[in-house]
């Protein structure tokens, strides 16, 4: 199967008198792209005196919640650890199917386990079974293996519509690695030579980590998993020999349906009234629609801010720090109580 070349943000009409420049590193037209869709938002906008107290709820001594970042980890009961080349192959293929949010009321779950959680152990379980599956299995998944592998009734239309994208996303990867990388999972690594973005760049050339949307007459990258695939890569190997990027901590948020809420929830960000009424009743938020465009755009660039208030406050965290922060506030019983947005999309 034959790729497309390598993603790059073609120009588009100026706007406001500006044009998106091309110039600049994927990472850096992200955060462009995101900043514009901010400046431009009718759905969703960031409430900057809420992002300044938020920032300094993040310092205060009462909660620690930055306190995380001094030792991140994977869950062992749930991540494929310690394997070497095959922890590589775990963290690969787990994240070409990290996405199905907008699926998730209708999946079976383990008990006291969220989708992702699910997704993850189901996997980790068949790899320390039967070990890793190679690119070559994974070329030849359907929607029954899929099913069988996740624990999941076909029976239920939205569930079979997942499982049939989760086939053909695993079948891209295996194609990927058998035309480019003699079949080697490291060989994919290997080819991005320390550097998270050029990761992301390899990984784009297969269609369902090319998450790219249109907003305004101009493109808006977001790359969700892409970036997650290094991170959680530096994160299994303690950025070192696989997990050595040298230019990881350019990565942006990834950009899902969770650190948005958690963002709306602490106050800052701010939905249409009639948007979050949609949210609400649980109605699905069209994917590439303007407004679910701005609801993660403007969540990437309210993080983006809010790093920049950190630093002005005098600690310097990532975006990709933040995310992890965000992340697992948003596991809370507070944040999992309220409703966030659904989209179908293979992109998260």
């Amino acid at each position: 199967m034959r790729f497309a070349p390598l993603w790059a943000l073609r120009p588009v009409s100026a706007l406001g008198g500006q044009t998106m420049r091309t110039d600049i590193s994927l990472l850096d037209q992200v955060r462009q792209a995101c900043q514009a869709v901010s400046d431009r938002a009718r759905y969703v906008r960031i409430d900057e005196d809420r992002l300044a107290a938020f920032a300094r709820f993040l310092l205060s001594d009462a909660s620690h919640p930055l306190d995380s970042l001094e030792h991140p980890e994977h869950d062992p009961n749930c991540h494929y650890l310690g394997q070497g080349e095959d922890t590589v192959a775990f963290f690969l293929t787990l994240d070409t199917i990290n996405f199905g949010s907008g699926y998730s009321p209708h999946l079976r779950k383990r008990p006291g386990l969220s989708t992702y959680f699910t997704i993850t152990s189901s996997l980790n379980e068949a790899y320390r079974e039967h070990g890793p599956l190679s690119a070559r299995e994974l070329a030849q998944l359907d929607e029954r293996d899929c099913a069988v592998l996740f624990g999941q009734d076909q029976s239920v239309q939205p569930v079979r519509e997942m499982m049939g994208l989760f086939a053909q996303a695993l079948n891209d990867l295996g194609r990927l690695l058998q035309d480019r990388y003699e079949g080697r999972f490291v060989g994919l690594v290997e080819a991005a030579s320390a550097s998270a973005e050029r990761l992301v760049a390899l990984l784009i050339e297969m269609p369902f980590f090319r998450d790219v949307s249109h907003y305004a007459g101009f493109e808006v990258p977001l790359f969700k998993r892409a970036q997650i695939a290094a991170a959680d890569l530096a994160l299994a190997f303690d950025r070192r020999g696989y997990g050595r990027f040298e230019d990881l901590d350019r990565l942006t948020i990834f950009a899902d349906n969770l650190v948005p809420h958690v963002l709306r929830v602490e106050g800052v960000l701010r939905y249409d009234e009639d948007l979050l009424g949609q949210i609400q009743r649980g109605d699905l938020v069209p994917a590439g629609s303007n407004q679910e465009v701005e609801i993660r755009a403007c969540g990437l660039h309210a993080v983006e801010l809010l790093a920049a208030e950190l630093e002005r406050l005098g600690r310097t965290v990532t975006a990709r720090e933040l995310d992890f922060v965000l992340w697992n506030r948003g596991q809370e019983r507070r944040f999992k109580s309220l409703p966030r947005h659904r989209t179908r999309t293979v992109y998260y």
